[in-house]
């Protein structure tokens, strides 16, 4: 997997929807999204290594890996949220953009609550 390949899918849906867009809309719409899923099927390899590689690492944590478990979940939501986000304001929907991107930061919020927990657990015994 190159960069340039993604970086080439990219650029080249965005010339074919920005020729498109003034005559039919819908279309444009449907190279963006169709650009989506060509990239994301393009990571999928290197997705599936990240979570292999997170298999390997939690082997060696003991019992600190559910940490390192919430640290991957955050990250995942957090790239899945702008993903949805910037498909929903490619199509003009800036509203439910806005609304994706706050339901995602709750859901980091919430998820990274154990986290958050155990700081100030640690600093409490501290002092």
């Amino acid at each position: 997997m190159d960069i340039f390949q993604i970086i080439s899918i990219g650029l080249i849906s965005t010339v074919l929807s920005l020729l498109v867009k003034k005559r039919m809309p819908e279309i444009s719409m449907l190279i963006g999204l169709m650009a989506s899923v060509l990239i994301l099927g393009y990571l999928l390899p290197s997705i599936l290594y990240l979570g292999d590689l997170y298999g390997e690492l939690t082997k060696y944590l003991g019992d600190e890996k559910i940490f390192f478990s919430i640290i991957f979940k955050i990250i995942g939501i957090a790239y899945i949220t702008e993903f949805a986000s910037v498909i929903c304001s490619d199509a003009g929907e800036n509203g439910i953009a806005n609304k994706i991107e706050l339901g995602g930061k709750v859901l980091i919020l919430v998820i990274a609550s154990p986290i958050i927990l155990r700081l100030v657990d640690l600093i409490l015994t501290v002092l």
